[in-house]
């Protein structure tokens, strides 16, 4: 089954146990593939569904630190079921220890000497996982295996 049928599915099941936060987010997610696929002219394929929802897991992550900054904990909790509703459709997260291994195997296939290829590992890097790791900690960990060992 592909993954716009889970959705479609999902959809259908918290409509019929009128699971308002899931129903919602999951329309919302919907609405979000069709719009992709308007832009794009084409069905999506997984792998660029799961792009979208990665998108869209960003921006809940983004207003919960809004919320919680504005003291807005109700608000930050919605956005917390809803990210973790999303979630539950990408595959499941590597470790920190997995990503690091796998951007040094890159950056050695690369032959990546610097910041400079910085660009092309991460390409590949997010190439590589797909939706199975955080991008800003593949972000974090290229930069700390690309960056010239500081001098003693």
């Amino acid at each position: 089954m592909s993954l716009k049928e889970t959705i479609a599915q999902q959809l259908a099941g918290a409509t019929k146990a009128k699971d308002s936060v899931r129903m919602n987010t999951l329309r919302m997610l919907r609405a979000g593939i069709k719009n992709r696929e308007v832009e794009l002219r084409a069905e999506l394929e997984d792998g660029e569904i799961l792009r979208v929802i990665a998108s869209q897991i960003k921006q809940r992550k983004e207003s919960i630190r809004q919320y919680e900054e504005g003291g807005r904990a109700d608000l930050a909790k919605k956005e917390e079921d809803e990210r973790d509703i999303l979630m539950s459709f990408l595959p499941e997260q590597m470790s920190e220890e997995q990503v690091t291994r796998m951007v040094s195997e890159i950056i050695e296939e690369l032959d990546a000497k610097g910041m400079k290829d910085m660009g092309r590992v991460m390409k590949a890097a997010m190439a590589k996982f797909g939706g199975s790791a955080d991008g800003r900690m593949v972000n974090e960990i290229v930069k700390r295996n690309l960056s010239p060992e500081p001098h003693s």
